[in-house]
């Protein structure tokens, strides 16, 4: 499974704010830190604040605060929201599937899908900020 850039910058967005939820984190420090375009973060920020992951204060000291659960959300709720998640890996009508052996990998392929989609639903957002702070912990090298 491929994620699109909304997708990626979505979880670096969410990340970011659950790291220190009484924190508000602006748009500008999100842009600078991961490079992203403004305007695609703000179309991103936008949808993640309708999903009820984060909330916006607008103004001088605004920003986006983090304010679901970070226990229960997992990686899988923040993709479904900017991926189509039930697409299916092969179409029935691509031409390399029409065979026993194109079937064959096709199923292999969802299998895969549907490993990684299972991956995602298990690992939630506090589980991976718990792996972001073991790994600042470390010693380089």
């Amino acid at each position: 499974m491929k994620l699109q850039k909304s997708t990626s910058i979505a979880l670096c967005s969410v990340l970011e704010a659950a790291s220190d939820p009484t924190h508000q984190i602006s748009a500008a420090e999100i842009v600078a830190k991961y490079g992203v375009s403004a305007h695609h973060l703000a179309k991103v920020l936008r949808q993640l604040s309708r999903s009820g992951f984060v909330e916006s204060t607008r103004g001088a000291g605004g920003g986006y605060r983090f304010i679901g659960n970070a226990k229960r959300l997992t990686l899988y709720d923040v993709i479904e929201v900017f991926e189509d998640v039930n697409a299916r890996t092969t179409e029935s009508g691509d031409t390399e599937y029409g065979t026993d052996v194109g079937m064959a990998i096709g199923q292999v392929l969802e299998e895969i899908d549907e490993t990684a989609k299972a991956t995602f639903r298990s690992i939630t957002i506090s589980t991976l900020l718990k792996i972001i702070a073991s790994r600042k912990d470390r010693p380089p090298g």
